[in-house]
């Protein structure tokens, strides 16, 4: 376990105005903090790139996702408080070889992110945990992790990368929070009430999601899954999810998400950093 893995996103909080209405979804749909979403807006145009540029950002600085658009990172997709890079490799060696040139990077920065090392590929989350988020420390790593990935051969793959959240409706946060962190082994802090997370860095984060009461026998869904995806992926996943028998139930608060049904009406939301208050 490095200093990367733990998930969720300290020392932000959520400045959504008190009076928009509520959001769409399973009991108000996915949430629209401003650290699970980024800038409400991403511009990579060339002509436009100077006006979005990081001058003057120290290494502490947290960084937007239209700061980090504007570095042009290819390789890299802001999700959440993370940069994720994933490295087509096709096969153990070659994997190995850009793990050891990632070690050497890092050991040089005195920065290290996660890793993790497949038959065929090498995935990278890049964070910086003392000030909670993405900084020109980890843009300049992950410069350095695609020259790496470049020399040895590997295949950037932005568009398969995904991160998994659950969801839980509930009334009353403390009634069950504790119960969820026992059952799982997860650890949640103050900055972050509404949120447990798994500290091994490889379970997906449980957060709570504020709803009217119900009875605990009622049989109305109460967990349903948010997956972030980078927003140039997220409509072509709506579209397969509805033509696998799917239904598009809400799209209101698109592209920051989509509230998808499947044929039994079992809910899920697909979520972007996109269009989400700064």
């Amino acid at each position: 376990m490095t200093e990367q893995n733990q998930q969720g996103d300290p020392g932000q909080t959520d400045d959504t105005d008190a009076s928009d209405p509520p959001e769409p979804g399973v009991q108000g749909g996915p949430r629209a903090t401003p650290d699970r979403g980024g800038d409400p807006g991403v511009t990579t145009d060339p002509s436009t790139v100077a006006m979005n540029a990081t001058a003057g950002a120290d290494d502490r600085t947290v960084l937007s996702g239209h700061d980090v658009e504007a570095e042009l990172l290819a390789d890299w997709r802001v999700m959440f408080d993370q940069l994720h890079a994933r490295f087509a490799t096709g096969d153990f060696a070659t994997g190995l070889r850009l793990v050891a040139a990632i070690g050497e990077a890092a050991e040089e920065a005195d920065h290290h992110p996660d890793v993790e090392l497949t038959y065929a590929a090498v995935v990278v989350r890049l964070w910086s945990h003392d000030v909670g988020g993405t900084t020109m420390r980890d843009v300049r790593l992950a410069r350095e992790i695609s020259d790496a990935a470049a020399r040895v051969g590997a295949t950037p793959e932005p568009e398969r990368l995904s991160v998994l959240e659950l969801a839980l409706d509930t009334d009353d946060l403390e009634a069950v929070r504790p119960f969820w962190a026992a059952l799982l082994g997860y650890e949640g802090d103050d900055e972050t009430p509404d949120e447990l997370r798994d500290p091994t860095g490889h379970g997906p984060t449980l957060w709570f999601q504020e709803s009217d009461p119900r009875s605990p026998d009622d049989v109305e869904q109460r967990f349903h899954l948010d997956l972030r995806v980078p927003p140039e992926v997220a409509e072509r996943r709506v579209r397969a999810a509805v033509e696998a028998g799917g239904t598009l139930v809400d799209e209101g608060r698109a592209p920051s998400f989509w509230v998808l049904a499947d044929a039994q009406g079992n809910r899920a939301c697909i979520t972007t950093w996109l269009g989400r208050g700064a």
